[in-house]
């Protein structure tokens, strides 16, 4: 995949890649030839709740490398980037070589570009984010935020939202005030892991078998009672049809292939980001040539 000798052992190292690129098996790669902390960057990660279903270090693993900021907020709690670049900041200026493994491409872009201190939003805005329609939220915003976000994306675009109702202001206005960086880009080993899309898709239908064979049922079922679609760590791919399938809604069959679908569909939007905003990122063709 990479020649880890070329790698400085004392520069931080990023890794980003779409899911089930293999991006975990190469953080650990990475550490056990150079040393240094694990530390995620994966949105859905750092909940409780789904350790299997987001694919989430095992405890063997967690044993041979320390890890960091992996399943450390309840399910039910609120996380933004914000959350997770004040959390990752502490790795970064540690003793212990981090490196930042996860496929959420704006946790990079806050940490390498920086991050633009918006107030949180207060939970009666959010309440009323949850439900608009995505077409009158996208009526309500400016031009300029409009030409930034995904307009498909309703995470982005309620964020959008939420921001510009809770503070009168726009997004892209608290973008224009963004501080220095935490960790430029200059500062570090950037990787960017592009795989093959059907090398890559076959890949990800084969690790959701591989998930309910290592209890992503067992781990629906533990959520279920709990279960709100509003929660940020139900947006893991895969938990709402897991549900509908313990709730007896829908098949297993059809629960996994509309959830290999969801990811693969995911993947596709991250191979967008690294091809649009990780040019200056060292990209790593997958799978290897024999």
């Amino acid at each position: 995949m990479i020649d880890l000798r070329t790698i400085p052992p004392d520069v931080p190292v990023l890794i980003f890649g779409p899911t089930a690129a293999g991006k975990s098996a190469l953080a650990l790669q990475i550490a056990q030839t150079g040393g240094g902390v694990i530390v995620n960057a994966d949105a859905l990660q750092v909940f409780d709740g789904w350790r299997v279903l987001t694919a989430r270090p095992d405890a063997a693993d967690e044993a041979r490398i320390p890890h960091a900021l992996y399943g450390h907020v309840p399910f039910d709690a609120p996380y933004s980037v914000g959350h997770w670049l004040r959390d990752v900041t502490p790795f970064v200026q540690g003793t212990a070589r981090p490196i930042i493994v996860g496929g959420t491409g704006l946790n990079f872009a806050a940490l390498t570009q920086g991050l633009a201190d918006i107030p949180a939003t207060p939970p009666d805005v959010r309440d009323r984010a949850n439900a608009q329609d995505l077409n009158d939220m996208l009526a309500a915003l400016d031009p300029v935020t409009l030409g930034r976000i995904d307009q498909n994306n309703r995470a982005r675009v309620q964020r959008a939202w939420e921001v510009q109702q809770a503070t009168g202001r726009s997004i892209a206005d608290w973008q224009d005030m963004t501080p220095p960086p935490v960790l430029p880009l200059s500062q570090v080993t950037a990787l960017a892991m592009m795989p093959d899309p059907d090398w890559l898709n076959a890949r990800i239908a084969r690790r959701f078998d591989v998930m309910i064979r290592d209890g992503a049922l067992d781990e629906a079922a533990a959520m279920e009672p709990h279960w709100n679609p509003d929660h940020a760590s139900a947006k893991a791919i895969g938990a709402a049809e897991l549900i509908a399938h313990i709730r007896g809604e829908i098949s297993l069959d059809a629960a996994r292939e509309l959830a290999v679908i969801a990811s693969r569909r995911y993947a596709k939007r991250q191979r967008t980001w690294l091809r649009s905003r990780m040019r200056d990122w060292r990209q790593i063709a997958l799978p290897v040539p024999d």
